[in-house]
């Protein structure tokens, strides 16, 4: 990547000189890791506070499951559930906050109450939701996925999964632009996980830097994912340390923010392949 960029989030910075931790914060009773955790504000306002002083730099919130086969969520619904989470966070703590959602008016909503990034798992093929970005001026990441969360997992088929998501990526970025949308409000998620296959996300996390040659930001999602369950054999809550070395793998091959749940060790395990990655690069 060309400058290290420092996202401007409706007013609070996030600062991508190195690699940063995203805390996952679900207002769901069925995400597959943490659903039903944080339903209620005061538990949720008290993850977030515990995510910051951990180590993250931005809590990513959102109020519809993406797991597969996972039920769609009305409108109203999700903002009742997010709304109150973002002002509360927006006034006592300082991090910028992203909203994960595919919805223009979620989008919208969200912004007003204080997010600063939009992380659409549907990178804004939504009607609507190009156009939402571009009025209210933050930065989005943009995610592929292979179909939709309740059919995603349903006998997924690349020719070349690594080009054909970096393809699909550059294309939304075209499209970004085009409508208005900066580049340097633009950031890229391959996915994992999201229409995918084991070997597709093996694949895409061994050749990671090809995706990093769109020269934008890279987030990637790999905590606790069934792709790690696969590999290890174990339950959602007991993926943690596959996760970990995922996470650095990932770092090590350009990506610039890990999304997780665990915010500590995440931050721990970066702080010292970062180091190392620093070294490296002076030599």
């Amino acid at each position: 990547m060309g400058a290290v960029p420092i996202v401007e989030c409706a007013g609070k910075l996030l600062d991508l000189s190195r690699p940063r931790v995203m805390g996952i914060l679900n207002i769901t009773p069925d995400s597959f890791s943490d659903g039903g955790d944080f339903l209620s504000f005061d538990s949720a306002m008290e993850q977030a506070q515990r995510m910051v002083e951990e180590g993250a730099a931005i809590i990513d919130v959102g109020g519809e499951s993406t797991r597969p086969g996972a039920p769609a969520v009305s409108e109203t619904e999700e903002l009742d559930r997010v709304l109150p989470i973002i002002e509360g966070i927006s006034h006592n703590l300082s991090v910028p906050i992203s909203i994960d959602t595919s919805k223009p008016n979620v989008m919208r909503a969200a912004v007003a109450a204080g997010a600063g990034l939009i992380n659409d798992v549907l990178a804004l093929q939504t009607p609507g939701a190009v156009e939402a970005v571009a009025d209210l001026n933050v930065p989005v990441c943009l995610m592929h996925m292979q179909g939709e969360p309740r059919t995603m997992q349903k006998n997924p088929c690349y020719g070349d999964v690594v080009s054909e998501v970096k393809s699909f990526l550059a294309r939304r970025v075209d499209c970004c632009i085009l409508a208005g949308i900066p580049r340097d409000h633009l950031l890229v998620d391959p996915g994992f996980g999201f229409g995918k296959t084991l070997d597709h996300n093996l694949a895409l996390l061994r050749d990671l830097q090809e995706i990093t040659e769109l020269d934008l930001p890279l987030l990637v999602g790999l905590s606790r994912k069934s792709m790690i369950g696969a590999l290890l054999d174990e339950p959602v809550n007991n993926r943690m340390f596959g996760s970990l070395a995922a996470a650095v793998l990932a770092v090590e091959r350009g990506a610039r923010i890990i999304r997780t749940h665990d915010v500590k060790p995440t931050v721990d395990a970066l702080a010292v392949s970062t180091a190392l990655f620093r070294l490296n690069n002076k030599s």
